[in-house]
């Protein structure tokens, strides 16, 4: 089944700590060309990230952007260590016991002892669980709609291969009757000029004629290109690649045809396939 190098993905996750948001965008790229736009929190988790993705994607240029929005209170929030803090009063009344200290104890002084308040700052652990687990959700959604889009591009590309066949075998049935009709040009052109030719020279030249313009192996690898793109097209695999071979093969035999062309019909034909070979070089470029 092939995919479509062009899809677009969103997921969000909200947890205790925040809301997690992955946006995934793939274009079309020779090769897999990652970008990744990762919050503060989060950059030391990129290489982690890129992994995910290229064990999920081939081809394509690939943008990620991950945002977190920490949930409310939690940047002003203050932590208490309660037994840290209790410790603290208990070991601070026996010292005024000892020393007589008429000063009240303050709170704010045992804020001040290390360790007592402490950052409301999120579990990291569990977000980074929750960020990659949201990523592979959102490349199962992009994997979907490329596949999806390839479906459609297979169905147009199947499409433009049976219209080139139909070309092809229409070619293939006109040929024949050209030599015909131009050796019949040719012995008209004489008797008008009222002359005796060598009728044997004149048969010679027809078989260099016939030779120059035998189009039967470019008909023949045409059809052959057609069926190996046919197939190609079944494999489950990215074939972007060898379909773009193929399409350069395909216009090179058109190219061919049109060279050795010297009928209107068959001129017009070769343009019918430069085309239809042209509008799936177009699509082809999108291939995965």
């Amino acid at each position: 089944m092939i995919r479509s190098m062009t899809a677009f993905s969103h997921r969000e996750l909200t947890t205790e700590h925040g809301t997690l948001n992955w946006e995934v965008r793939t274009v079309n790229h020779r090769y897999l060309d990652v970008s990744l736009r990762l919050p503060e929190e989060f950059r030391s988790l990129e290489n982690s990230f890129r992994e995910i993705i290229q064990s999920n994607l081939k081809r394509g240029k690939v943008e990620c952007n991950l945002r977190f929005n920490p949930a409310q209170g939690n940047n002003n929030e203050i932590r208490i260590n309660e037994p840290l803090a209790r410790a603290l009063i208990i070991a601070c009344r026996q010292l005024e016991t000892i020393t007589d200290n008429p000063d009240p104890l303050k709170a704010v002084d045992i804020l001040r002892w290390p360790g007592v308040a402490q950052d409301s700052t999120p579990d990291m652990d569990i977000l980074t669980a929750h960020a990659q687990a949201l990523l592979q959700n959102a490349l199962e959604d992009l994997l979907d709609m490329r596949e999806r889009e390839g479906k459609r591009l297979a169905e147009f590309l199947y499409q433009r291969c049976d219209q080139i066949a139909e070309i092809t075998v229409r070619i293939r049935k006109h040929r024949p009757g050209i030599i015909t009709a131009q050796r019949e040009k040719i012995l008209n052109r004489i008797e008008e000029l009222q002359i005796s030719p060598d009728y044997n020279r004149i048969e010679q030249e027809l078989v260099i004629l016939a030779q120059r313009m035998d189009v039967e192996e470019e008909l023949d690898r045409l059809m052959a290109h057609l069926d190996e793109i046919n197939a190609v097209l079944e494999r489950d695999e990215p074939v972007g690649r060898r379909l773009d071979f193929l399409m350069q093969e395909l216009n090179r035999e058109a190219n061919t045809l049109s060279s050795k062309s010297n009928d209107a019909e068959t001129t017009q034909a070769a343009v019918d396939l430069k085309v239809l070979i042209e509008q799936m070089r177009e699509q082809v470029q999108n291939i995965e």
